[in-house]
């Protein structure tokens, strides 16, 4: 797991850029590099669309940038899914939907200490497509357990592509949907997505990590069997860092991608390495006094954006800004830790 922690640099997958080739050099300025997902370039650049490539029952619609499940199409394209489950490709990204990815790896790769992919988190896809009838897919048990096995063949798909470049990969789910499962409006319970993320995350072959901007409980993904956390530190920082299952995660030499720097431009306005480094370090205190030694903290530790931003005049602006002042914080902390 060293060649993850360290308070090296990543991020999510999502880029607000509509040019391709800057996106990538953004992308690519980072310790761990990421192949960007750019919704603004094309629809199906789109999380939820790359995702949806495949999956039987699926009706893209461009035009309104809309996703539906069809019950009927499902059952009707099933028993031709099914045959195609023997050939690799049917979990790949093909260039229509993943262009970038194909760009990122023709890219060389070898130089850097890891890389990452990402995909689509299954609990967020089945609870935000709906069918017909405006039924979740998610609350169709047939089609939710379909759901994650295509989800656990896709990531294993992209391990496989990635790792041709780089053994040390990692493949994030995007889950925004977890928050939900722990309210009053989902249907799906929390208990029934630690049964389905079980057996998931125990038929992928490598490093597995999460990320969301939101509040979960973050008992139920400090204790789920993934390797690297990622949060937004910035806003969500002092609610993670009070619950002790923290202790065990690190100790146990798994990864906190700490997402310390802003992607909103007001707040980039006022905050410099110096309050941004003040914040993330006082995180880190509170953990030594839970117990927690510092060096394992600081050993353990991923640096990120705290969000992606996709909306906005100056969200590239802003992206562009988060980045510069995530790589100085780096090596700010870097050379104050004597991690390089």
């Amino acid at each position: 797991m060293s060649a993850f922690g360290g308070c090296k640099t990543s991020a999510m997958g999502i880029l607000p850029h509509k040019d391709v080739d800057k996106a990538l050099e953004l992308a690519l300025s980072l310790d761990i590099p990421f192949w960007p997902q750019l919704p603004h370039v094309s629809y199906y650049q789109d999380m939820y669309v790359q995702f949806s490539e495949h999956f039987p029952g699926m009706i893209i619609d461009e035009t309104d940038k809309k996703i539906t499940f069809n019950t009927t199409l499902f059952y009707e394209q099933l028993p031709e899914y099914i045959d195609k489950t023997a050939d690799p490709e049917t979990f790949g990204l093909s260039e229509k939907y993943a262009n970038v990815f194909h760009r990122f790896l023709d890219q060389d790769l070898t130089k850097y200490s890891a890389i990452k992919g990402q995909v689509m988190g299954p609990i967020s896809f089945g609870m935000r497509i709906s069918d017909e009838n405006l039924k979740p897919m998610i609350f169709h048990d047939e089609v939710r357990m379909l759901m994650f096995e295509f989800t656990k063949e896709k990531i294993n798909h992209q391990y496989a592509e990635l790792r041709k470049h780089n053994p040390n990969t990692i493949i994030f789910f995007d889950e925004p949907g977890l928050e939900l499962i722990f309210s009053s409006i989902s249907g799906y319970t929390s208990d029934m997505a630690k049964r389905d993320l079980a057996e998931l995350l125990s038929g992928i072959d490598g490093i597995k990590g999460v990320h969301l901007c939101g509040n979960p409980d973050w008992d139920f993904l400090l204790n789920a069997e993934i390797d690297v956390l990622s949060f937004d530190a910035y806003r969500r920082g002092e609610v993670v860092v009070r619950y002790d299952s923290v202790r065990r995660f690190i100790e146990e030499g798994k990864i906190l991608e700490w997402g310390i720097v802003p992607t909103n431009i007001e707040l980039l306005d006022v905050e410099t390495e110096d309050t941004l480094i003040a914040k993330l370090e006082l995180l880190w205190d509170h953990l030594v006094a839970k117990g927690v030694d510092k060096e394992k903290i600081v050993r353990n530790a991923q640096l990120a954006p705290a969000t992606c931003n996709l909306v906005g005049a100056r969200s590239e602006e802003a992206v562009e800004k988060a980045y510069d002042l995530l790589l100085r914080i780096s090596a700010r902390l870097k050379a104050k830790y004597n991690l390089e």
